[in-house]
């Protein structure tokens, strides 16, 4: 099994002259998951989005290494599946469509966006913009583990979720962990997450 890890250091963010991370540093590897607390307008959001590459970090680092190696950047991002609340899809194309869309543009096989499709439970012919809260949160699920990501960042990640949806997501996540995979996950609450190595709460 590839021994993975991500660290982030003294990592600085702000918006406007505002600032939202102050030196944020933590770390997690393989099986581990870190979870980010903290009120609303904290940073938990602009930390995953500075770990997944969609922000520039003002100052700081971030290293993910896979036995030991360092990657680039670019290969950094195309190790992470990133879900948050604010991630939408084509209403005009059903649940397969979208997958399978993603699939070729990550280079994945196309029955693993089938495979995923069934797992999370979705109708595969429902348009996008058919899908209720819940659905659309399976869906980010599916589309954040379409490329086996060995780092998964989940803002908020059971949001609009039932029992047995959320229950669903949970062993999806666990059995990332068992593979040796990494999580990051924000939320305002603790969750009651089992494989947490660490816990970073975000003041404002």
């Amino acid at each position: 099994m590839t021994i993975n890890s991500l660290r982030f250091e003294h990592l600085v963010r702000g918006y406007g002259g505002l600032p939202v991370l102050r030196g944020v540093s933590a770390a997690v590897a393989s099986g581990e998951t870190l979870l980010v607390t903290g009120d609303n307008g904290t940073g938990k959001s602009t930390l995953l989005r500075c770990l997944a590459g969609l922000l520039a970090p003002e100052s700081g680092s971030i290293e993910l290494t896979e036995d030991g190696t360092a990657l680039g950047t670019g290969q950094r991002r195309s190790r992470v599946g990133y879900l948050s609340p604010e991630l939408s899809f084509y209403e005009e194309l059903t649940v397969a469509e979208i997958m399978r869309l993603f699939a070729r543009l990550r280079r994945v096989e196309p029955h693993r966006a089938d495979e995923l499709v069934e797992r999370v439970g979705l109708p595969s012919g429902r348009a996008g913009g058919a899908l209720s809260s819940g659905m659309r949160q399976r869906l980010r699920w599916a589309w954040a583990m379409l490329h086996r990501p060995s780092v998964l960042l989940l803002d908020e990640p059971f949001q609009n979720l039932d029992p047995a949806s959320e229950g669903l997501t949970r062993d999806m996540l666990n059995d990332h962990l068992e593979q040796g995979g990494m999580a990051v996950i924000a939320s305002p609450a603790p969750l009651g997450l089992s494989n947490v190595a660490t816990r970073l709460e975000l003041a404002r």
